[in-house]
């Protein structure tokens, strides 16, 4: 028989929190995304696991949105039955996101952001996870053709409405971002916090080739940032060092990584950054990890997990978020031989955000 779940003692101990922007919320340095691996597809046992795993090492966030899976809500749905079975008396500890933006149902209102859509489908969020209200509800990708009064002006809504407690964008570029904060200002909204990819790979967000350098302009703003992706779709860990796993993203080709990703060069960077973690006494995921937080205008890492003991080993990034000049410059020099900043080179993620791809997530 299953024991009830009860929570560490000391679970808070060795988290670091972070404040977003200029606001009263913290959250955990690292953050577990429910984006793989929490869907009907997968062991419902694993995932408990991986959930209080996360809570007993001091994670506080747990980030979904309304199309992860698979199914599509699917991961809504199984994390409302693992907060209904196991932290339903730490509500008020934890910090629940979920978003709308992406391909949910057929018809002209089932995507995009739309006051129609972005209501709709916070209702529907809400039911599928038996959830009162979101700590922080976002518009997962900016729409081209609604006006951004009507994107956040539905996003008021749910605040207003006390479905959502805070209000965040994912995926806007900082011309973008500042519009959407000037919409939020004038309706008196704090525009809480923005959601971008970033990694070693992916640098758009701090040297874009257009300038848009989006950390600067949330520091300006007021806003925080909890950044998704950090170890490039599991490129930046050792399970690329010796080829393309049978089971990995790249060989399934889920999510943005194809195995045409996997170039020799890219391997040869991955090999050298490892051998550099091991310098640093740390795995290569660790290091990416690292990096990224080494940026205190970065308020939050998100992860994914297959199992319990990568979160352990990504938590265990904390004991070492101190770069010397040397390990940056070094990291600078690997990173330049295939510059991932030029806009030829961006990565399938930072294309698609640009609008240069469409894929959806």
């Amino acid at each position: 028989m299953q024991k009830n779940y009860l929570a560490k003692e000391n679970r808070y101990d060795n988290m670091l929190y972070r404040r977003v922007g200029k606001s009263g919320l913290l959250l955990p340095a690292i953050s577990l995304g429910l984006w793989h691996n929490f869907g009907s597809i997968d062991p419902f046992e694993n995932q408990r696991e991986m959930l209080t795993t996360a809570f007993d090492l001091g994670i506080t966030h747990f980030d979904l949105a309304n199309n992860y899976g698979p199914e599509a809500g699917s991961a809504e749905e199984l994390f409302g039955l693992h907060l209904k079975k196991d932290f339903k008396k730490y509500r008020d500890e934890l910090i629940i996101s979920s978003k709308a933006g992406y391909y949910m149902w057929d018809g002209p209102y089932g995507e995009w952001g739309s006051r129609k859509y972005i209501i709709a489908s916070a209702n529907q969020s809400l039911r599928r996870m038996r959830c009162g209200y979101f700590d922080i509800f976002y518009s997962h990708r900016p729409d081209p053709e609604t006006p951004i009064e009507e994107t956040i002006g539905a996003l008021n809504t749910l605040v207003q409405q006390g479905k959502a407690l805070y209000v965040g964008i994912s995926s806007y570029t900082s011309v973008q971002t500042k519009a959407a904060f000037e919409v939020a200002k004038d309706l008196g909204l704090k525009l809480l916090i923005h959601q971008p990819n970033y990694s070693m790979f992916d640098r758009w967000v701090a040297d874009a080739p257009t300038g848009d350098n989006l950390l600067k302009t949330l520091n300006e703003l007021g806003m925080g940032s909890i950044v998704f992706a950090p170890l490039s779709q599991g490129m930046l860990t050792d399970k690329y060092l010796h080829g393309i796993p049978e089971n990995s993203r790249a060989a399934k080709e889920t999510g943005f990584l194809s195995k045409d990703a996997i170039t020799e060069a890219k391997l040869s960077q991955i090999h050298d950054l490892n051998c550099l973690a091991k310098e640093r006494g740390q795995k290569l995921s660790q290091m990416a990890l690292a990096w990224v937080l080494r940026d205190e205008r970065v308020t939050s890492a998100l992860i994914g997990a297959s199992r319990k003991e990568q979160i352990v080993e990504n938590v265990a990034t904390l004991d070492n978020l101190e770069f010397t000049a040397d390990e940056l410059q070094k990291i600078d020099d690997i990173l330049a031989r295939d510059d991932l900043t030029n806009v030829d080179k961006r990565s399938t993620l930072t294309a698609w955000h640009y609008g240069v791809t469409h894929t959806g997530e």
